[in-house]
């Protein structure tokens, strides 16, 4: 169990919940035993009435009914605290998993880019909703069944010793058994039950895949063959969940057959020792009632082992996301103004997956309202610039500089609070467009969005949907063309009113006319920002301060576009290339 002490520390928060669950278990469980003492003292006046003929009818009837009353007040109180048992621990298990949800989903936002490149979605939904709810079950009924078996163990046993040692013995010689085959069967549950679990990650993530890309699949008419990888994945997840299931499927007829034997046990020795006078025939019913309550607990420890042995496959799972360290951290947590001045000093980076060296030895200075354009072949480099001034990776070698401050020194959450950044794929929310404007800003009021949005020229647009900026979006926006998911992308980022503007090939889809109205207001209206804009267009960032070309991570050409265009090379001729397309 060494996986699942992480839970420790949510059972010390419920503390008083858990201490409070406990009395009024071990309280139901005395109550519980208050039944077969008075079954037994019943037998034993039948007994002696029957046989000695000694106790008086009306003395035996009276005290028969009175033994059924407690009987039924015991059985109204047991029943009453067991309710407000399983009430207060099951509870608890539902107060701890949302915990756990809450802290694993904190983790997934404070990973870095890197580890989402190296894991799958639908292996990290699994962890936070599968995974949990296993581990949910051991903080739940697999306590509250540990606790109740454990106090009845302890309450019935010691009563069962207090009345006769021997025969009690002889009852419980079963439970060595019982250890050693359940420790043996636990530890292959321990192993089958992460073999499930990981299945269930592959499926679940082929699922959503499929699902995200059911257009691609349709339109290359690979329906089957979809369909034919997924009934092996679901042939899998079944066999090793059958397999999972044949194991616990032991517990029970085990325990019952333990049971049995106990029974057998009491019935042969206590059956001597009341023909040999050394008990009443009381005592030997009430013995057989006392193993027969056991049989519910012992079978449950079967069952309980179960949970646990899943639990901690599943908690491992969490603990191997939770261990996770990200390697973008922030140390300042200060608040200051920023103004928006960005210095690439040396700049290199190579990404650790691929290997591949994105920029190399940068450098380049733009102040405050300034504007850089970066144009390039595709894999020079342009969107990892991006990637760096937002601080989604950090530099190998060199400085980035904010406000002649290493970024690295920043506060990491002002620094992007004060960025607008328009990624090269656009992703929208199952949204209405103006919840998904607002994402940008979610204080912003109604008057803010329709202004960027006619700034980005979508405005007149959204007008003539049929519930205008109430209109909910497919999934990632499925019903918008490529164009208008990008405009309303670049009003989102302008409805943050940042710093810096960052927009990466986010005008691509557009026609040239609505491309150069959008340009135009952009820079009208962003004089005070920072921009970097990369794009394959020259159209888009010919007016831009500074224009940098970049090959294989390094700068070529640099300057404005009149300098640039007088110049031989990348520039000129993408420029020549393209004003020929028109």
């Amino acid at each position: 169990m060494g996986e699942l002490k992480y839970l420790n520390k949510f059972f010390y928060n419920y503390k008083k919940r858990i201490i409070i669950g406990l009395i009024i278990t071990i309280v139901a469980r005395i109550f519980a035993l208050v039944a077969p003492n008075l079954v037994g003292d019943s037998i034993t006046l039948i007994e002696e009435y029957s046989l000695k003929n000694s106790i008086d009818v009306d003395f035996l009837t009276k005290e028969l009914l009175n033994n059924i009353i407690f009987i039924l007040l015991s059985a109204l109180a047991s029943g009453i605290l067991t309710f407000i048992m399983r009430q207060t621990l099951i509870n608890v298990s539902r107060y701890i998993e949302f915990d756990l949800k809450n802290e694993i989903f904190q983790k997934y936002q404070e990973l870095n880019i890197s580890f989402y490149k190296n894991n799958r979605i639908g292996d990290l939904m699994n962890r936070i909703s599968e995974d949990v709810s296993k581990v949910r079950m051991y903080v739940g009924p697999a306590l509250m069944y540990t606790i109740n078996t454990i106090s009845l163990f302890v309450i019935i046993i010691s009563y069962m010793l207090s009345i006769d040692i021997k025969l009690t013995l002889y009852t419980i010689i079963p439970l060595p058994i019982l250890s050693i085959l359940i420790y043996k069967l636990s530890r292959q549950i321990n192993i089958k039950s992460k073999g499930v679990q990981e299945s269930l990650s592959r499926l679940t993530t082929f699922s959503q895949e499929s699902f995200s890309g059911v257009s691609i699949i349709k339109s290359n008419t690979i329906e089957n063959k979809v369909i034919d990888f997924m009934l092996d994945f679901s042939q899998d997840t079944k066999e090793k969940s059958i397999d999972l299931a044949k194991f616990q499927s032991w517990f029970f007829p085990m325990m019952l057959l333990l049971i049995g034997l106990s029974n057998i046990i009491v019935i042969f020795i206590g059956g001597n020792q009341y023909i040999d006078g050394s008990i009443s025939l009381g005592v030997l019913a009430e013995f057989i009632i006392y193993v027969n309550m056991l049989t519910w607990p012992v079978a449950t420890v079967g069952w309980v082992t179960s949970i646990v042995q899943q639990a901690e496959a599943s908690q491992k799972r969490i603990n191997e996301f939770l261990s996770e360290k990200s390697n973008i951290v922030s140390n300042n947590h200060k608040e200051y103004a920023f103004n928006g001045e960005i210095t690439f000093k040396n700049v290199s980076l190579t990404y650790k997956e691929t290997n591949i060296k994105a920029v190399n030895k940068l450098n380049f200075k733009i102040k405050k309202g300034q504007s850089l354009g970066v144009i390039g072949s595709v894999g020079s480099g342009k969107s990892t610039l991006l990637e760096l001034i937002i601080r989604n990776y950090d530099v190998d070698n060199g400085e980035v500089i904010i406000d002649n401050k290493n970024i690295k020194d920043h506060n990491l959450s002002l620094l992007r609070e004060n960025i607008g950044y328009t990624p090269q794929t656009t992703f929208l929310f199952s949204e209405t467009i103006y919840n998904n404007i607002k994402f940008g800003n979610v204080n912003a009021s109604k008057n803010d969005i329709e202004y960027y949005s006619k700034i980005a020229c979508f405005h007149k647009e959204i007008l003539s949907f049929p519930k205008k900026y109430l209109s909910v979006l497919g999934e990632r926006g499925i019903n918008l063309s490529g164009g208008q998911k990008q405009r309303l992308a670049i009003a989102r980022a302008l409805l943050k009113q940042p710093k810096i503007l960052l927009i990466d090939d986010s005008l691509s889809a557009l026609d040239t006319q609505t491309e150069r109205t959008v340009i135009e207001n952009l820079m009208e209206e962003t004089k005070n920002i920072t921009k970097v804009i990369v794009s394959h267009r020259i159209s888009t960032i010919e007016k831009c301060d500074l224009i940098l070309v970049l090959e294989n991570g390094k700068v070529i050409q640099s300057g404005k576009h009149a300098d640039l265009f007088k110049e031989r090379g990348y520039y000129r001729d993408t420029y020549n290339k393209q004003k020929r397309k028109k």
